[in-house]
C-alpha cells in the first residue's frame, strides 16, 4: 500500500542545523520537541492552531532566537540522572505492573497533515490535551506539491476508485477556494467597518465568517495538523487502540508515533509492541469493536427513521435536581444524605432555585462554576448534527461521548443563507452530490469505514453525549457563546431548553447564567475586538507600535 501521510517540507543546511537540537527528526510527518522549556512548547502548539504553517518552519520564524543554542545538534537530549531514571521505570513496570508510574512522563508530539477521521481518534482520550489547525482561522487554500489537502485513503487499491475519489475532492477543493473572496465580499456589503474597529479586526472577522460559512464544502479526508501533550499512561492507551484500528493511516501513524515517543519517553511505552502485552491487548479490542459490530447487524432489525430532531433528550434522571439540592446543602449541614433529599423533595421550585444559586454563588463569568453537588444529576443527548459541530463537540472528552461511522444516510445541513445569495447554491448542491455518489461507490466496493473519507462536512452524523448538569454547564455556556459557530451554537441552545423543559430542571437552567440564546450576525466580532483591545493595552505598555493583522500569520 502506498503512504497517506503528509510529505514534509525541506530545510536548508542553515535551518537544520538550528531545529535539529529541538525536534526529533526533520523528515517526517510526526516528530517529538526535544530539549526546550514547557513554555516554549506550549506557545508553539498554541500558534500551530491558527497558522498554516508547519511547527518547525514556526520555530524558525518565531521562536529560535529566543531559545538558547545546543551543542547536542543530534537532538538527543541526554540529561544527568536520565539513565537511572529509566531503568527505575523498568523496574517498576516489570516487577510491580504499577501502571501510575507511567503518568508521571508526558511528551508534546506533533502530527501533520493527518485526515479529519484520523483527528477524532487522536483527541478521543480524556487525559490528554490537544490543538487542532482551525478551519475558522486557517483557509484550505495552499495546494503543496499541486495537490489539494486531503488524504487518499490506502485501501483505494483499484485505480478507478482511486481517480474517481480524487475527482469529486478536487471539485470540492476548488469550489470551496473559488467562493472565499465572493463570500468575503458579501459579508462586507452586509457588515460594513464599523468606524472604531481597526482594519485588523474587520479583516479577521469577516474572513473567519467566509470560512465557516464553506467549512461544510470540506471533505472528512481534509489534512489538518494536531499538537498533543499526554502521559505515557495515555499515549500507551492510544497507541493501543490504533493499532487495533481498521483504517490503514491510523495504523500508519501509531508506528511513526511510537518510533518518535521512545525517543523522549521509552520507558513508558515498552509493552505497546510486545506480543505477550501490546499486542494481544490491541487484538482484545480489535476482537471486541468486531464482534460487536457483528452482533449489532444481527439485532438491530428496526431502519433508523427517517428524519430525527438535531437534539433528544434520549435518558434523565427525573430526581437529578432534588439530588442536586441534597448535595448542594450536604457540606454545609450536619444531615445525612438521606434527610437532606427528603428536604429537597418537599422544597418547592423557587425553593430549590434559591438554593441552588446561593450555592452557586455571584458568577462573574461562566469559568466560575459551582462545585460538585452539580453531578448528582446526569443527562444523555442523542445528537444528529452536522460533521463540522460533530468536531468541535468531540473535545469535550471529560464526559462520556461515543459516535457512529460518518455516512451521508442522515442528509447534510441546509446550506447556509449566504450561499443562495451569492449564487454559490448549485456549486454547494453538487459536491453533496458528489460525495454522496462517491461514498455509495466506496461503501460498497471497500468499506463503510474507508467511504467516510469522501463525505463533506456539511454531512449529518450521530452521537451521544452523556455528562452531569456541571459538565452540561461547561458545555452549555462554553458552546453558545456569541464567537460560537452557528451550528454548534444551536445544539447546545437546544440542550439547554431540554433541561429545563423536557426534564424540568428548571433550577439547575437557570444556574447556566452565560447560556446565551441570542442571534449574532458576525459571530467573532466580540471577540476580535477584546483581543484587539489587549494588544493595544500590552504594546502600549511596551512602548512599542501597534499590533500587526492578527490574521496574518494564518
Amino acid at each position: 500500500m502506498h503512504s497517506t501521510l503528509a510529505v514534509p517540507e525541506s530545510f536548508t543546511a542553515g535551518e537544520t542545523a538550528v531545529l535539529a537540537p529541538y525536534f526529533g527528526n526533520l523528515d517526517q510527518p510526526v516528530f517529538v520537541l526535544t530539549n526546550l522549556p514547557e513554555a516554549v512548547k506550549g506557545a508553539l502548539f498554541a500558534r500551530y492552531s491558527r497558522s498554516t504553517k508547519s511547527i518547525r518552519r514556526l520555530f524558525l520564524e518565531e521562536f529560535s532566537d529566543g531559545v538558547e543554542r545546543r551543542s547536542d545538534a543530534a537532538g538527543t537530549g541526554a540529561a544527568p540522572g536520565r539513565e537511572r531514571a529509566e531503568r527505575l521505570y523498568r523496574r517498576v513496570f516489570d516487577q510491580y505492573g504499577d501502571d501510575s508510574v507511567a503518568q508521571l512522563g508526558g511528551a508534546h508530539i506533533a502530527c501533520e497533515g493527518v485526515s479529519n477521521i484520523l483527528t477524532k481518534v487522536l483527541e478521543r482520550g480524556r487525559l490528554m490535551s490537544y490543538l487542532e489547525q482551525s478551519t475558522r482561522y486557517v483557509p484550505y487554500t495552499d495546494r503543496p506539491g499541486g495537490r489539494w489537502k486531503y488524504v487518499v485513503p490506502a485501501e483505494l487499491e483499484d485505480e478507478s476508485d482511486r481517480r474517481a475519489f480524487e475527482a469529486a475532492l478536487d471539485r470540492a477543493f476548488e469550489t470551496y477556494a473559488r467562493w472565499i473572496e465572493p463570500l468575503q465580499e458579501y459579508f462586507r456589503a452586509r457588515h460594513p467597518q464599523a468606524a472604531t474597529d481597526s482594519d485588523a479586526v474587520y479583516r479577521a472577522v469577516i474572513r473567519a465568517k467566509a470560512l465557516d460559512t464553506l467549512r461544510g464544502l470540506l471533505p472528512a479526508a481534509t489534512r489538518s495538523n494536531v499538537g498533543i501533550y499526554g502521559s505515557g499512561q495515555a499515549y500507551e492507551m492510544l497507541l493501543l487502540r490504533m493499532r487495533a484500528h481498521s483504517l490503514a493511516e491510523t495504523r500508519e501513524l501509531a508506528d511513526l508515533m511510537l518510533r518518535e515517543l521512545r525517543r523522549v519517553i521509552p520507558a513508558f511505552l515498552q509493552r505497546v509492541d510486545r506480543p505477550d502485552r501490546g499486542v494481544r491487548w490491541s487484538g482484545y479490542l480489535e476482537a471486541c469493536e468486531a464482534e460487536t459490530r457483528a452482533l449489532s447487524t444481527a439485532v438491530t432489525h428496526t431502519p433508523a427513521p427517517e428524519s430525527h430532531a438535531e437534539v433528544t433528550l434520549a435518558d434523565f434522571d427525573p430526581d437529578g435536581e432534588i439530588k442536586v439540592v441534597a448535595a448542594a446543602l450536604y457540606s454545609a449541614s450536619e444531615l445525612p444524605l438521606d434527610g437532606l433529599l427528603a428536604v429537597a423533595r418537599g422544597m418547592t421550585a423557587e425553593e430549590r432555585i434559591h438554593v441552588l444559586r446561593t450555592y452557586a454563588g455571584t458568577r462573574e463569568n461562566r469559568r466560575h462554576r459551582p462545585g460538585r453537588a452539580f453531578e448528582h444529576a446526569t443527562y444523555t443527548f442523542d445528537v444528529v448534527s452536522d460533521y463540522g459541530a460533530f468536531r468541535d463537540l468531540q473535545r469535550h472528552r471529560m464526559l462520556t461521548l461515543d459516535w457512529q461511522e460518518l455516512t451521508t444516510r442522515h442528509g447534510h445541513a441546509s446550506a447556509p443563507g449566504a450561499i443562495a445569495e451569492v449564487g454559490a447554491l448549485a456549486d454547494w448542491q453538487r459536491v453533496m452530490d458528489d460525495s454522496a455518489t462517491l461514498y455509495a461507490r466506496l461503501a460498497s466496493r471497500c468499506s463503510p469505514a474507508v467511504a467516510q473519507y469522501a463525505v463533506s462536512m456539511a454531512y449529518r452524523i450521530r452521537f451521544y453525549m452523556r455528562m452531569n448538569a456541571r459538565e452540561a454547564m461547561h458545555v452549555i455556556e462554553l458552546r453558545t457563546t456569541p464567537q460560537g459557530h452557528p451550528a454548534y451554537r444551536r445544539v447546545c441552545q437546544r440542550m439547554h431548553r431540554l433541561i429545563a423543559e423536557e426534564a424540568g430542571h428548571t433550577a439547575i437552567a437557570a444556574a447556566m447564567a452565560f447560556a446565551d440564546h441570542s442571534g449574532v450576525e458576525l459571530e467573532r466580532l466580540s471577540s476580535e475586538r477584546a483581543l484587539d483591545r489587549k494588544r493595544a493595552a500590552r504594546h502600549a505598555d511596551a512602548g512599542q507600535e501597534g499590533p500587526k493583522d492578527p490574521g496574518s500569520a494564518s
